[in-house]
């Protein structure tokens, strides 16, 4: 993998071309929504969530819930992976888990070096205790009434 320089250039591509739209995007919304309130979450959340969630808001009497627009950006960049993989197809520029999967094993399958441990694993069959409850449950109960 690592051998070809086409496929070198060609991730190099795949990622430049979604970091610039993506700096930019962040940039216009920094620029235009710099310390607004953008959105209010639908849930309560602590106190800790505040330096995470209201970045750029200097306020501390603002609900935890109340989100800046920077951190509206991140929370969008993070959790539209599952849209962005529906709209645009599952082999996209924005999902690089794939990738990432493939550069982490270098290229190991997974099936031949996990095949020993499906060899070595036991079927165990499990004994239920709750239909033997009832018996149990009346036996004691004569000892106790006898």
């Amino acid at each position: 993998m690592f051998s070809d320089p086409n496929m070198a250039m060609d991730m190099m591509k795949k990622n430049l071309s979604m970091i610039i739209p993506q700096t930019l995007t962040f940039a216009w919304v920094n620029f235009f929504f710099s310390g607004f309130v953008a959105a209010k979450i639908p849930f309560p959340l602590t106190q800790r969530f505040r330096s995470m969630l209201q970045n750029g808001i200097d306020l501390s009497t603002v609900d935890v819930s109340y989100v800046s627009s920077r951190s509206w950006y991140f929370l969008n960049l993070f959790g539209l992976r599952g849209l962005f993989s529906l709209i645009l197809g599952e082999e996209n520029a924005t999902d690089d888990t794939q990738r990432m999967m493939q550069m982490s094993g270098f290229g190991m399958d997974p099936s031949k070096s996990l095949s020993a441990e499906k060899d070595g694993l036991d079927i165990v069959q499990h004994e239920w205790a709750l239909p033997k409850f009832e018996q149990r449950a009346e036996a004691v109960l004569r000892k106790l009434v006898s």
